[in-house]
């Protein structure tokens, strides 16, 4: 009887260790006591949460192209990649006004314990709207960005003019992709990698533990290991780090100073979790061509398998798709390249 109940003690011991390792510790709310300060604008949304943004370009009121920028992961309203690459003349010439925000659990925006890839489209519509944008405005997005382009071509194509997707993330477990495709695109990854999406598709009240834990080697993408990156990106990161920047340092912890679950850990919850649309089923919101869609991919691209976009491509004909030969990931960093995409984008001048 002794050993039984020391057996007994034991498991509920190991069961309590275990439900306590699974669970996340709470957010460091920007603003709360003990937590990050509050130093970028920010609105109120519907549900109380605050969002932080940042603006570039000429003043809103005199812009003649108003631009939402949704960062990607591991990101944040610093890093609008296309909009800080954009030299003055070429602002000013197009007339560009771009607002960057955190995404939720990033920077300075508060969590959302709530969200869903139609939750991100309204948090985008409630901003235009909060900042007077007009009925209609452009979204561009980069990376797991560009995956929330899908969401407000699908939840609010109404308020768009036009909508551009840069290496945009796919959902492995989109309905629309081949069981073939989808499996040979998956195992391109590292295996610690199929293994964290796993976790975050099927059990994803373990994401927190997995990535945490010392088991098992965790997602390289949140690690930040080097090969997830072709050789062309791997150049640009050199060339981006052999110049002195003192502020980005500042911007790396910025971008998960209130914790890594609602950030990082919710994002590929959310990303690769089950999503209630699939975006091969997305109707034209220009079925008159008054704005265009655009998704430029890097052939080379180790993060944005290129196969399943060309895919997504071929099934919505109505997209403008620009397949880039030799890129990776981090292609709108190359010199040039995001004026270029930006005129086509915005006039369709090549």
């Amino acid at each position: 009887m002794f050993i039984k109940r020391i057996a007994l003690v034991l498991f509920i011991v190991l069961l309590s260790w275990a439900y306590q390792a699974t669970r996340p510790p709470p957010p460091k709310l920007c603003g709360s006591p003990g937590g990050p300060p509050i130093t970028a604008p920010r609105v109120k949304l519907r549900d109380g949460r605050h969002l932080a943004y940042k603006e570039y370009g000429v003043p809103r009121e005199e812009a003649k192209f108003k631009i939402i920028f949704v960062h990607g992961f591991s990101s944040c309203r610093h890093e609008a990649m296309v909009a800080t690459e954009l030299s003055p003349e070429v602002i000013e010439e197009l007339g560009i006004y771009v607002v960057a925000f955190d995404r939720p659990g990033y920077g300075e925006t508060d969590p959302d314990p709530n969200r869903t890839e139609k939750s991100l489209a309204l948090d985008i519509e409630e901003l235009a709207d909060q900042l007077g944008l007009g009925t209609k405005f452009y979204v561009i997005g980069h990376s797991m960005g560009g995956q929330v382009i899908w969401s407000c071509l699908r939840y609010i194509p109404n308020r768009l003019a036009g909508a551009g997707l840069i290496a945009p993330v796919t959902n492995y477990w989109w309905p629309s992709f081949p069981a073939n495709l989808s499996v040979k695109a998956y195992y391109q990854q590292p295996a610690q990698d199929q293994w964290a999406l796993r976790v975050a598709h099927y059990l994803p009240w373990l994401t927190y533990w997995w990535n945490t834990q010392k088991l098992f080697p965790a997602s390289s993408v949140i690690a930040g290991n080097p090969h997830i990156f072709s050789p062309k990106d791997l150049e640009l990161i050199k060339k981006l780090l052999s110049v002195s920047d003192p502020e980005r340092e500042k911007i790396k912890q910025l971008v998960k100073q209130q914790g890594e679950f609602e950030s990082f850990h919710r994002d590929l919850m959310v990303g690769f979790g089950k999503w209630a649309f699939d975006p091969a089923d997305i109707k034209n919101p220009f079925q008159n061509n008054e704005g265009t869609v655009h998704l430029w991919q890097g052939d080379e691209d180790r993060l944005s398998p290129v196969i399943l976009n060309r895919f997504i491509a071929n099934k919505l004909p109505w997209i403008r798709y620009h397949e880039l030969p030799g890129e990776g990931h981090l292609f709108p960093l190359v010199e040039g390249m995001s004026e270029a995409m930006m005129k086509e984008f915005l006039i369709g001048e090549k």
